[in-house]
């Protein structure tokens, strides 16, 4: 191996000289403003629900609320109206007076105060025959919460919030403009977005595959998306908003004129950005069905569920204590018919819509998951391949200004000379920020300077990479 220690730059030259298959130069997007698409007239971020002023609004029964308040008083014992109205996400006037009105008539509840005036500030508590009854809701379900809405309702309004951008070059530079990423890479991925069905990246562990995915979902799927807290279907409740995986949104209100009254969306649904759910190697089957909990009696909707209006991420395809051929198999119909199929502890089958961007990310080789046929079925795939020297390079400079690190070209080309070339190492685009970090942690340990020189690179690769 020769001693001549050539220049980062003279390296990424004679690389990029030798890769076949056309320019592998980084992507350098251009940050332009994202140009917003959708299906139809008047859905994606300005769709609303429509106002409920009435229990028929609801598509409950009165005796289904009425069961829900009795389940918030017995839990919370003294409440208002209006805080019963804000817990149960029904407006007073029209819904929960009623309510109230027919649980104080059956003696299930009744009037022990009042904390300003008219009936929303009368203090309402639990009667003894309203807490039998409680019980004998509770022993059908333990939830207590925002009220739920009809089945077919959440279909409706899915459906109508329905919206794919269609995604352009700048668009997708936007997106992707705090990463450096091929051309070539860069150039799949826009189709694969627009194509809305499913997308399968493959290649190499440190390249990037989940935070593309997670940049794409974030920037180019659109901001607003309505979902509700729970769902009804025929009496079982299924929780659908997940405070961990859907980020919510505040809703400004537009000041009304004077002396008018103002019509407030249902507050039983919330709005939120469009998900972007991430799952691993702790996904199985069980977890894309309706999940049962046996001990509060209602189900929790599975993660395409959450995800609708979305992207669904399956990282670390092929890890799972499941087959991929059974995994992909689960799959076949909602990707075909838009439609998904859940079962209920009962056997019921229910229909829900599939509106979600699949994209399934492996680190493992293609054909040691799936056969050829699996694949076709995959709309797009993806090798996200090891970067060049130059973009290699690209990393390992944004990633210094971000740490503060002050850049030296010829120790990068020292690092690439000795710890790649010569050990015959592949590139990974995570190394940069990785070794980077290793040689702030060694710097902050022996109380010497960050910065870059042979002595704290070589240390930095001893302790980072393994010799196999």
């Amino acid at each position: 191996m020769s001693n001549i220690k050539p220049s980062a730059a003279m390296i990424a030259q004679q690389q990029a000289a030798k890769r076949q298959g056309g320019s592998q130069e980084s992507a350098q997007p251009t940050g332009a403003a994202p140009v917003a698409g959708r299906y139809g007239v008047g859905v994606g971020d300005q769709w609303q629900p429509p106002p409920v002023t009435s229990i028929q609004d609801t598509g409950l029964n009165q005796l289904a609320v009425a069961d829900l308040v009795l389940k918030v008083l017995y839990f919370s014992g003294f409440l208002t109206g209006y805080q019963i109205a804000d817990i149960v996400k029904l407006p007073f006037n029209g819904v929960i007076d009623g309510v109230m009105e027919f649980l104080k008539r059956e003696q299930w509840a009744e009037v022990k105060g009042s904390g300003g005036f008219g009936e929303g500030t009368y203090q309402y508590v639990i009667t003894g025959g309203g807490v039998a009854k409680a019980r004998e809701a509770l022993e059908r379900s333990q939830y207590a919460g925002p009220a739920p809405v009809p089945l077919a309702t959440y279909c409706k309004a899915i459906q109508e919030q329905h919206r794919r951008t269609m995604v352009t070059q700048d668009m997708l530079s936007n997106a992707l403009s705090h990463l450096v990423i091929s051309q070539k890479i860069f150039d799949k991925v826009g189709p694969a977005v627009n194509s809305g069905r499913s997308i399968f990246l493959y290649g190499p562990p440190g390249n990037g595959k989940t935070t593309i995915s997670e940049a794409v979902g974030r920037v180019v799927l659109g901001q607003a998306l309505y979902i509700p807290y729970s769902i009804d279907i025929d009496g079982q409740c299924v929780r659908v908003f997940d405070s961990v995986n859907h980020e919510t949104i505040e809703i400004v209100e537009d000041s009304a004129p004077s002396g008018a009254t103002k019509v407030r969306p249902d507050a039983r649904w919330i709005k939120i950005k469009r998900p972007v759910i991430i799952v691993g190697g702790e996904l199985t089957l069980e977890t894309l069905d309706l999940v049962y909990d046996p001990v509060n009696k209602y189900y929790e909707a599975p993660f395409q569920v959450k995800s609708n209006g979305g992207m669904f991420l399956i990282d670390d395809f092929g890890r799972q204590q499941v087959r991929p051929r059974d995994l992909l198999n689960r799959w076949i119909v909602p990707l075909e018919k838009r439609v998904d199929y859940l079962t209920l502890a009962n056997g019921r089958k229910i229909e829900v819509p599939f509106d979600v961007l699949i994209v399934f990310s492996t680190n493992l080789e293609p054909r040691d998951l799936v056969d050829e046929a699996f694949l076709r079925r995959i709309r797009h795939k993806i090798d996200i391949f090891d970067p060049t020297y130059e973009e290699f390079r690209e990393i390992f400079i944004r990633v210094s200004k971000a740490r503060g690190l002050a850049y030296d070209d010829k120790i990068l080309a020292y690092l690439l000379q000795e710890w790649y070339i010569q050990k015959n190492r592949p590139l990974r685009s995570v190394h940069p920020r990785d070794l980077i970090d290793q040689m702030k942690d060694i710097s902050s340990f022996l109380g010497v300077p960050f910065e870059m020189n042979k002595e704290m690179i070589d240390r930095a690769c001893e302790a980072y990479f393994v010799e196999l």
